[in-house]
C-alpha cells in the first residue's frame, strides 16, 4: 500500500487560521461508512444524532505551553573569530525548542532549530520576557537545558535545570504550539481557544490538540447528559507524531512515535461494559481512538486500567476492538491519520467525502469543521 494512495489536492485558502467566535458553529460532513452515503450538516446537531445507549468517549489532555525561544550558550560551538560578522549570532543565536513528550523528572525529547547548530553538550538557555524588571522565577531569572542526545527521529533530548515549579515557568516563558500550518504567531487567546472545554489542568502534557473535541461547548455537552449518554474520559498527551510527515513510500514501513496515555479503572470498567452490552463507542477524536485500540489490542479485545505508551498504527486493514463511531476533523494529505480514518470508513468513502469538502469549502485542520463517521 503506497502513501500516495491517500493523497488528494487541498487548496491553501481553505486551511483554516482562526478559530470560530462559537466553538458549536462548525460545519460537520456525517458520512456513512455502510453504503458511503454523507450529508452536509451542522456540528450542533451531533448530540440528536447520538443513539440513546451510546458511549461518548473524550480525551481530556491539555495543551501546554511547550514552544519556547532560548539562546545557545555556545560553549560546543567552533571557535570563529571576533572579526567574522556571523559569530555573536552563530555562538549565541537565537533557538526554537518544542518539547514533545517528558521522559522523566526533568527531561523531555524536543525539536531543536537550528538543529544542525545544537550538538550534544550544548547549553540552551531560557529567560523571562520580563526578567530585567527584577520579577525573577524564585530567584532564578533562567532555566537552562543541556542536550544530552539525539533522537533517531532527529529530536533531542534536553535535561533541565530542576526548578521548583517547571510547568509554571513554561506557562510564564513559553507559547502555545499552534500547528506548522497554521502561519501566524500564537496570540494569548489560543491558551484557552486551543484547548477542549474538558481539558483538564492536572492532565497538562499535550503539544497539539486533540482537536476533533475543540467544537464542544459547556452547551453541547449538557444536551449529550440530558439524553442520559454516558461520557467517559481518557488521557492521551498528544506529541511529535502529529507533526511528523510520513517518509516513506510504503504505508506498511511507517513508525509512529511512542504517546503517553492514562486510563482509569473507572474508564475501563465503564467501556467493557459497554461492549459486552452490544453499545456503541463513540469516539471523540483520532487520538481517543488511538488509546482505545492499543489498549484493546493488547489485552484480547479487553480495555485495561493504566498508564502506558501508544505508538499503534493504524491505517486500512486494521480490524477496529472497541470504536463504532467516531467524531474527527479533516487531515492532512498523505498523513497517518488520514490513513486511520480511512481504516475506519474504507479509503475510497474517505476521499469522495474529502473530494466534497474541498469543493463545499469546509475549513480544513485544526480549527476547521469536522466529520462525523459512523
Amino acid at each position: 500500500m503506497l502513501v500516495s494512495d491517500f493523497d488528494f489536492h487541498l487548496p491553501e485558502e481553505l486551511i483554516a487560521q482562526e478559530p470560530l467566535a462559537d466553538r458549536s458553529a462548525s460545519r460537520m460532513l456525517h458520512l456513512r461508512r455502510d453504503t458511503g452515503v454523507f450529508q452536509d450538516r451542522q456540528f450542533r446537531e451531533f448530540p440528536a444524532l447520538l443513539r440513546s445507549d451510546d458511549l461518548l468517549v473524550v480525551n481530556n489532555s491539555r495543551v501546554f505551553p511547550a514552544r519556547l525561544f532560548g539562546r545557545r550558550s555556545g560553549q560546543r560551538a567552533q571557535p570563529l573569530s571576533p572579526r567574522n560578522p556571523a559569530s555573536r549570532d552563530f555562538l549565541q543565536g537565537r533557538v526554537e525548542v518544542l518539547l514533545t513528550r517528558q521522559m522523566g523528572a526533568n527531561e523531555w525529547q524536543a525539536l531543536v532549530r537550528p538543529g544542525r547548530k545544537i550538538g550534544v553538550g550544548e547549553k540552551i538557555i531560557f529567560t523571562p520576557p520580563d526578567s530585567g524588571s527584577g520579577d525573577t522565577w524564585e530567584g532564578k531569572e533562567e532555566l537552562e537545558a543541556e542536550v544530552v542526545d539525539r533522537g533517531e527521529f532527529g529530536e533531542r533530548t534536553l535535561r533541565f535545570a530542576p526548578v521548583p515549579d517547571f510547568f509554571g515557568y513554561l506557562e510564564k516563558v513559553g507559547h502555545m504550539p499552534l500547528p506548522p500550518y497554521i502561519s501566524r504567531s500564537d496570540r494569548i487567546e489560543d491558551r484557552e481557544r486551543y484547548q477542549t472545554v474538558y481539558s483538564r489542568p492536572e492532565e497538562r502534557g499535550s503539544v497539539a490538540a486533540p482537536t476533533a473535541g475543540l467544537h464542544f461547548t459547556p452547551e453541547i455537552l449538557a444536551q449529550i447528559r440530558k439524553r442520559d449518554i454516558d461520557i467517559v474520559e481518557i488521557t492521551l498527551h498528544v506529541g511529535l507524531g502529529t507533526f511528523q510527515p510520513v517518509h516513506v513510500e510504503r504505508v506498511e514501513e511507517n513508525k509512529l512515535h511512542r504517546e503517553s496515555f492514562y486510563v482509569s479503572e473507572q474508564a475501563a470498567l465503564r467501556i467493557n461494559e459497554a461492549m459486552r452490552q452490544g453499545r456503541r463507542v463513540v469516539a471523540v477524536g483520532t487520538t481517543t481512538v488511538r488509546t482505545l485500540e492499543y489498549v484493546a489490542s493488547a489485552n484480547n479485545g479487553q480495555v485495561i486500567a493504566g498508564l502506558g505508551e501508544a505508538d499503534i498504527f493504524i491505517y486500512p486493514g486494521y480490524r477496529f476492538r472497541v470504536v463504532g463511531a467516531l467524531l474527527t476533523n479533516f487531515h492532512l494529505p498523505k498523513s497517518t491519520l488520514l490513513m486511520l480514518v480511512s481504516a475506519f470508513a474504507g479509503r475510497e468513502n474517505i476521499l469522495r467525502a474529502y473530494e466534497h469538502a474541498v469543493s463545499d469549502n469546509y475549513r480544513f485542520f485544526s480549527y476547521g469543521d469536522c466529520m462525523f463517521i459512523e
